[in-house]
C-alpha cells in the first residue's frame, strides 16, 4: 500500500508537461539524455589523438551545458516558483561565474586564468552561503511545512545528527590522512565547478518524492569524479557544500538537525566515492575502484537520509506501519537508484584510459619514505 500511495504523489518529470517549468525541464530531460549518447557514440567511433582531443571539447562543453541548463532552469524556477531574490541572485551569479570560468581556462589555461577563477567562484560560493544563512535564520522551519514541532522526535534527531557527522570526519580523516591539508587554487576551481554542475544537473529530475527526494541523470558525478582527483577528504568537504545548495532547490526543512543529515551530512557522504582511488591493487581496474566508492558513498548517504526519516517524517508514515520500516521503504525509492545510475554512469567514463590517466594525475602523492628522510637529514646538516 504504501508503495502505491508514494507512486500517486510522485512526479515523474520526464513526463510531466503540466506547467512551463515542467516542459522545460521535461525537454531539457531528452535532449540531455540524446546529447550523452551521441557523446559515447562518438567516443566509441573515434580512436587515439582524435578521441582525446574530443573528450576534452566534450569535458569543456559538458560544464558549458550544465551551467546553461542550470541557467534556464533556475530562471524558470524563480518566475513560476517565486524563489526569493537573495536565493536567485547569488545561484544566478554562482553559474554565470562558473561559465565564465570554464571559458577563460579553455582559451587561455594559464596559473594566473586558473588562481582568478578559483577567487571569483570561491568568493560567488562564499556570497551564496551567506545569503542562504540569512534567509534559513529566519521563519519557523516545521511551522513552515504544516507540521509542529511535537510531531518530530528532537532528541532522536540531535544525537543522530551529532554521532553521524562525528562519524563522517572521523572517517574522513582516516580514509584521507595521506593527502595533506588546505586547498590549492586547482582544487579551490575544480571544487567550484563540479559543485555547480552537480546543483545544475540536479534540476534534471526523473523521479520527485512527495516528501523530498529525487532521482536525477547522475547529479552527483561531478563530486564521485572530484573526490576521485583529489581525495576523500576534499570530497566530503565539496559534497557538503552542495547539500547545502540542495536546500534552496527543494527545501523541505523541519528542524535543524532534520535539516544537517538530509542536506550537508548526506550529501557530504559523497565525497567518499574516491575512497578506493589509491588502491593498488585495483589499479588496473579504475571502474571498480570508483564503483565500489559509489557503493560506499550511496550506501552512507542511505544512512543519513533513513536516520531523518526514523526521526522527523515518522508523523507520514501509514497508520499501523513502523517508523522504521517505512523509512526504510521511502529512502530506498529514490537514494538506491539516484547512486545506481552514477555508479552505472561513472563506469562507462571510467572505462577510458585517457580519462582515467588525466584523472589521475590530481591525486594527492604520498611521498616515499626514503624521500622523506632523505629532506630530513639534508636539514640537519649544517652548511659549510
Amino acid at each position: 500500500m504504501l508503495h502505491l500511495s508514494l507512486l500517486a504523489d510522485t512526479t515523474w518529470y520526464p513526463i510531466t508537461f503540466d506547467s512551463p517549468l515542467n516542459t522545460v525541464r521535461g525537454i531539457c530531460f531528452w535532449f540531455t539524455v540524446a546529447l550523452v549518447l551521441a557523446v559515447l557514440i562518438t567516443c566509441l567511433i573515434l580512436k587515439g589523438e582524435v578521441r582525446k582531443r574530443f573528450l576534452r571539447t566534450a569535458l569543456f562543453a559538458g560544464v558549458v551545458y550544465a551551467c546553461g541548463i542550470g541557467l534556464i532552469l533556475l530562471i524558470m524556477t524563480y518566475l513560476e516558483d517565486g524563489l526569493t531574490l537573495i536565493l536567485f541572485l547569488p545561484l544566478l551569479i554562482l553559474i554565470l561565474a562558473i561559465a565564465g570560468s570554464a571559458v577563460a581556462l579553455n582559451k587561455k589555461p594559464a596559473k594566473l586564468t586558473l588562481i582568478l577563477a578559483a577567487c571569483v567562484v570561491g568568493a560567488a560560493l562564499i556570497a551564496t552561503l551567506v545569503c542562504m544563512g540569512v534567509y534559513f535564520s529566519t521563519g519557523k522551519p516545521a511551522e513552515d511545512n504544516w507540521l509542529t514541532n511535537a510531531d518530530v522526535d528532537q532528541v532522536g534527531l540531535y544525537i543522530s545528527a551529532v554521532v553521524f557527522v562525528a562519524a563522517i570526519v572521523a572517517a574522513a580523516l582516516l580514509l584521507g590522512r595521506d593527502e595533506g591539508y588546505g586547498f590549492d587554487s586547482k582544487s579551490i576551481a575544480y571544487a567550484g565547478v563540479a559543485i555547480a554542475m552537480s546543483f545544475a544537473l540536479s534540476y534534471l529530475r526523473i523521479v520527485q518524492m512527495p516528501q523530498g527526494g529525487s532521482i536525477t541523470i547522475a547529479s552527483l558525478l561531478p563530486i564521485f569524479l572530484y573526490s576521485y582527483m583529489f581525495g576523500v577528504k576534499k570530497g566530503v568537504f565539496a559534497g557538503a557544500i552542495l547539500g547545502l545548495l540542495q536546500a534552496i532547490q527543494d527545501p523541505v526543512i523541519l528542524h535543524p538537525a532534520q535539516f544537517i543529515l538530509d542536506y550537508p551530512a548526506a550529501y557530504a557522504c559523497i565525497g567518499f566515492a574516491g575512497v578506493f582511488a589509491k588502491v593498488k591493487k585495483l589499479d588496473k581496474l579504475p571502474q571498480v575502484q570508483i564503483a565500489l566508492g559509489g557503493i560506499v558513498a550511496g550506501l552512507a548517504r542511505f544512512v543519513s537520509h533513513y536516520l531523518s526519516g526514523c526521526f522527523a517524517f515518522g508523523v507520514f508514515a501509514p497508520e499501523g506501519q513502523p517508523v522504521w520500516l517505512y523509512s526504510l521503504i521511502y529512502q530506498s525509492g529514490y537514494v538506491l537508484p539516484d547512486i545506481a545510475i552514477v555508479i552505472a554512469v561513472s563506469i562507462i567514463v571510467f572505462s577510458s584510459p585517457a580519462f582515467v590517466k588525466a584523472a589521475r594525475k590530481y591525486q594527492p602523492k604520498k611521498k616515499a619514505p626514503e624521500a622523506v628522510s632523505e629532506e630530513a637529514s639534508e636539514e640537519s646538516t649544517p652548511e659549510a
